[in-house]
């Protein structure tokens, strides 16, 4: 057995609406090892995204436990909890959302402005992760004149910028088209085996879980199934 990374311990979200309690999720139970990638499947409503916003500590459960390296992260103040999530995880979402009046390597750079980093070693570190998603070439590019899928590649680096334990990717492939939805897919794959980055990847598409190594299905807010791919 590996090292546990992310623990889940009955892990519920309920919140109001109307008048009406609604359960997110319920009841969740599950270990990550370092190192996983993990797909989460479902349909629309069953409670991918609120899971990873629990993971992240975005949202506080209603009941249960989240673990990261063994510390219940919910135990701990707001300042340690937005540190751990400045340095131990990194997100991508459907959306590039990069700042337009930034070049590509200002927004790569942009979570170590958050931090204790020296510029120099940032602009290194932007330059290297540049590198790593192909786009060595387009560092002084703005959005504007990036295409999706380079787009894609920027927010993948401005996530791996502090060098996370953690990616939570949430449909980060749901708007490309198929060749660039596998061009990304083979970078995340890259990532997780070349830098032992653990991940945790909401998608629609069954076709990525292929390439994970553990796919976990949910519905009505929890987990119907737990299969190796």
């Amino acid at each position: 057995m590996g090292e546990k990374l992310i623990v889940l311990k009955n892990l519920t979200k309920s919140y109001e609406d109307r008048g009406k309690v609604i359960t997110a999720v319920h009841g969740l139970d599950v270990e990550i090892e370092k190192g996983e990638f993990i797909s989460i499947v479902g349909p629309s409503g069953c409670g991918k995204t609120t899971l990873l916003s629990l993971v992240s500590g975005l949202i506080k459960p209603t009941n249960g436990t989240v673990f990261v390296d063994g510390v219940d992260i919910w135990a701990l103040t707001e300042r340690d909890l937005a540190l751990l999530r400045n340095k131990r995880i990194g997100f991508i979402f459907q959306f590039a959302s990069l700042i337009p009046t930034l070049s590509a390597i200002e927004n790569v750079m942009l979570p170590a402005a958050f931090g204790d980093n020296e510029k120099k070693d940032s602009l290194s570190r932007a330059r290297e992760l540049m590198d790593l998603v192909g786009l060595s070439d387009r560092v002084d590019s703005y959005p504007s004149q990036l295409s999706g899928g380079e787009q894609r590649r920027v927010a993948i680096a401005r996530a791996l910028m502090n060098k996370p334990a953690i990616i939570l990717a949430d449909e980060p492939t749901g708007d490309l088209d198929e060749v660039t939805e596998g061009e990304v897919m083979k970078l995340f794959v890259k990532i997780n085996k070349e830098l032992g980055t653990t991940f945790l990847l909401v998608t629609h598409n069954t076709e990525l879980t292929k390439q994970t190594d553990r796919k976990l299905t949910m519905k009505h807010g929890g987990f119907v199934s737990d299969d190796k791919c």
